[in-house]
């Protein structure tokens, strides 16, 4: 799968990744941006099985329903019900809490539309887990995937924030009024 995936990421789509997924880190939280594009899936998919790393998602509930919804729940989603007043950060947090490796991506925009400021869920999971955080563009302006080192949050959320935004900034998404950093 691993071959079949990077054929066609670099051969057929001309993408490329830069960087590495963590190999030495057990669970951490990936932020993928800018989502603004259904490819944008695909994309995060086709990165996943390049790399190797195994990589769960959540979603919306929606996606995970008959007749296709065995897909997505077979390439490591998980549906999220979005009308539900439950706590969904503390209920992710037990997930990694659980598990002795747990990878979660997700998007930090939360959907494919403009939003600014970010939501925070992501940063409240990675709080609750005390688990790093892995940034990944999906940058289609370069055609690359560049993934970060793990960033250890501190106990400031404006700098964090701060230092997730500028590592964002400039990256052109599928839909780039979708996207303004």
């Amino acid at each position: 799968m691993k071959a079949f995936a990077r054929f066609i990421l670099y051969t057929l789509l001309g993408w490329k990744i830069i960087g590495n997924f963590p190999k030495d880190l057990k669970k951490y939280v990936i932020i993928a941006a800018p989502h603004t594009h259904w490819l944008d899936f695909p994309l995060g998919v086709l990165t996943k099985y390049a790399t190797g790393t195994t990589i769960n998602y959540i979603g919306k509930a929606s996606l995970f329903k008959p007749p296709f919804g065995f897909i997505f729940k077979l390439l490591g989603g998980a549906p999220v019900n979005r009308n539900e007043s439950t706590n969904k950060v503390q209920a992710i947090v037990d997930v990694f809490n659980n598990r002795e490796k747990f990878i979660l991506a997700l998007s930090p925009e939360g959907t494919k539309k403009f939003i600014e400021p970010w939501k925070t869920g992501f940063y409240y999971i990675a709080k609750g887990a005390n688990v790093p955080v892995v940034m990944g563009t999906l940058d289609f302006g370069n055609k690359q995937v560049k993934i970060s080192e793990p960033y250890y949050l501190s106990d400031d959320i404006e700098k964090d924030f701060e230092h997730f935004y500028n590592y964002f900034k400039g990256v052109k998404g599928k839909l780039p009024k979708n996207f303004n950093l």
